[in-house]
């Protein structure tokens, strides 16, 4: 076998995770950082020099990128278009995203998958079913027609991605029958609330039954009134572990509604997210999505009739807009594209840190924080 390359870069600031640190040389060799440690500034020509270099962001609700959706071509080759892609925005891991679809479509995105976990894609860390459980009332720009409650045999075999990666569901609790989300959780599944007409009490009864995330806080859900606090309301509770995702578009949701959020709920459990589609990476104004039109327009994408349907964002973009619009440190912003959905996902023994034995999945950016360069896995793929 041959040696790995040892590969060192020199940071003037350097966010490991946890803390700022000044003038770091970050050493590693293969996939693994070996060491983080104080140094004089390079001469030219020593090793790379950087602004800042932060954990590399992961994005759990991603649906496509480059031209690519993932619902239209759920191929391995449309997820290494995804990774490419959403790398140069400083994305290093991501859970790609299937809209509620036929049992057919799922299947070839679980093969997909499966197929990338098995040869150890860099930058594949599973998938996440958003629906079909999800309720018509709320179902948002997902196809009516596509949404059902889980009654089939099938959807045992989609379930395979857990056993090598990480699997997250979204889905309605009101639509699913009693003990389903149980079953779910104990095949090792992330149960994630959306697209739900749910009470208050309905949504807290699926937390107490184990989900532990809400996608796309604030829309397509239930809000926060006085009377009847909504899953909004649940999802803001703090006395059970729970995260919520959250698209920092300023789109999706007003900066004072995120701020009011991120204040009550603690940044520590809030993570960006994209819900990014194949707009991301591309040029194209109009495009194809799930047999309508989509218009992009002004850092949005809509249907024709003005539904939002996902996002033109991408992760740097969402630090930014944390910093600027929520008023949020860059601290909080960076940990809450890295560290926290590392923590959500339990994989932050390997992501979320610049330290000793964690995973050379490294961003650089300047010092208004847009993406300079991009490692995987130790691999420089972007930069």
């Amino acid at each position: 076998m041959m040696d790995q390359e040892v590969l060192s870069v020199f940071a003037k600031r350097l966010f490991d995770g946890e803390q700022w640190l000044t003038n770091q040389q970050v050493i590693w060799k293969g996939q693994m950082i070996e060491s983080v440690k104080s140094a004089a500034m390079p001469l030219n020509g020593e090793m790379e020099i950087f602004d800042v270099l932060a954990p590399g962001f992961i994005d759990v609700h991603v649906n496509g990128g480059g031209g690519a959706l993932f619902n239209h071509t759920p191929t391995i080759e449309t997820l290494a278009r995804m990774v490419a892609v959403h790398a140069q925005f400083g994305t290093v891991a991501m859970m790609p995203t299937l809209i509620s679809d036929d049992y057919e479509i799922m299947s070839q995105a679980h093969h997909a998958v499966c197929q990338a976990l098995e040869q150890t894609m860099a930058g594949i860390l599973g998938m996440h079913y958003e629906g079909p459980y999800l309720n018509p009332i709320r179902k948002g720009v997902h196809n009516e027609s596509k949404l059902r409650k889980p009654t089939e045999g099938k959807l045992a075999t989609l379930l395979e991605v857990s056993r090598s990666g990480k699997l997250m569901v979204t889905l309605a609790p009101e639509q699913v029958p009693e003990g389903f989300i149980e079953w779910l959780v104990s095949q090792g599944v992330i149960v994630c609330i959306g697209h739900s007409a749910a009470s208050y009490d309905q949504a807290r009864r699926a937390v107490e039954s184990g989900a532990r995330g809400f996608t796309h806080l604030f829309n397509a859900m239930t809000p926060l009134v006085s009377r009847e606090p909504g899953v909004v309301g649940a999802a803001l509770q703090t006395d059970k572990p729970t995260w919520c995702g959250l698209i920092a578009d300023g789109h999706h949701v007003h900066p004072a509604s995120m701020r009011v959020a991120v204040a009550a709920k603690g940044c520590e459990h809030m993570l960006l997210v994209t819900d990014a589609i194949q707009s991301v990476g591309s040029e194209a104004k109009e495009m194809p999505f799930l047999g309508k039109k989509v218009l992009r327009s002004e850092g949005k994408v809509t249907t024709e009739d003005g539904t939002l349907a996902g996002s033109d964002l991408d992760m740097a973009t969402a630090v930014r807009n944390t910093i600027n619009l929520i008023g949020r440190t860059s601290t909080e912003a960076l940990q809450m594209a890295s560290l926290r959905p590392a923590e959500f996902l339990g994989i932050d023994q390997e992501f979320g840190r610049i330290k000793a034995g964690y995973r050379a999945s490294i961003v650089a950016l300047n010092t208004d924080f847009f993406v300079t360069a991009t490692w995987i896995d130790g691999q420089k793929v972007w930069g």
